[in-house]
């Protein structure tokens, strides 16, 4: 079994990235299990982000490492929050001031011009020094409501509405969003490319 750190120290995010690669025969640790300092996010894309992630945590460890990064588009605000997403709604931001921020954004707006997309980049990276690291990315379309819906997840999911699942992101149960979120789907990409590597 080999050993890769998880640069994060989100609890379910370890434990839902351990499920899926531990049978490609990886064990997931997260990286408060070694102390590791956050790494500055001050790239200028979800990419740039998870690299510095993963090198930090490689760097702190000397064991491999995956980083991701992640956070919602919207089309008519040309892309943003993007890769601000966590800190849209200024340095004391909170998943509520975030929504109240982007609702307020979006006053006038149209149903139809409301498209949006959450994003994620995950990266793996053998070494601090890993001049290729493997990278895989993920979507998942939607648009955003005009008011909340629903009390579960995380962030924007109150007010990101899939079409095909007729609910927002927030009335989905864990296992269901497990299964067709942004991370997921990068997840399982990063997976096929580190079992063809």
């Amino acid at each position: 079994m080999s050993k890769i750190v998880l640069a994060s120290g989100n609890a379910g995010k370890v434990k839902e990235i351990n499920k899926l690669l531990h049978a490609n025969g990886f064990e997931v640790v997260s990286q408060n299990e070694f102390d590791v300092p956050e790494a500055v996010e001050d790239g200028l894309s979800f990419v740039e982000n998870a690299i510095k992630k993963a090198r930090n945590a490689c760097k702190h460890t000397g064991l491999p490492s995956i980083a991701d990064d992640s956070g919602i588009e919207v089309d008519v605000l040309n892309k943003a929050p993007g890769i601000y997403s966590a800190r849209f709604s200024g340095e004391d931001a909170t998943d509520e001031k975030n929504n109240i921020k982007l609702l307020s954004d979006l006053k006038g707006t149209e149903d139809n011009e409301r498209t949006a997309r959450y994003q994620c980049v995950m990266v793996y990276m053998k070494s601090a020094d890993d001049p290729t690291p493997i990278i895989a990315q993920g979507a998942l379309e939607g648009k955003i409501l005009a008011e909340p819906r629903g009390s579960g997840g995380f962030g924007y999911d109150p007010l990101f509405w899939l079409e095909n699942k007729n609910c927002s992101a927030a009335e989905l149960s864990l296992e269901e969003k497990n299964k067709i979120s942004h991370r997921a789907i990068a997840l399982q990409a990063l997976i096929k490319q580190l079992s063809n590597s």
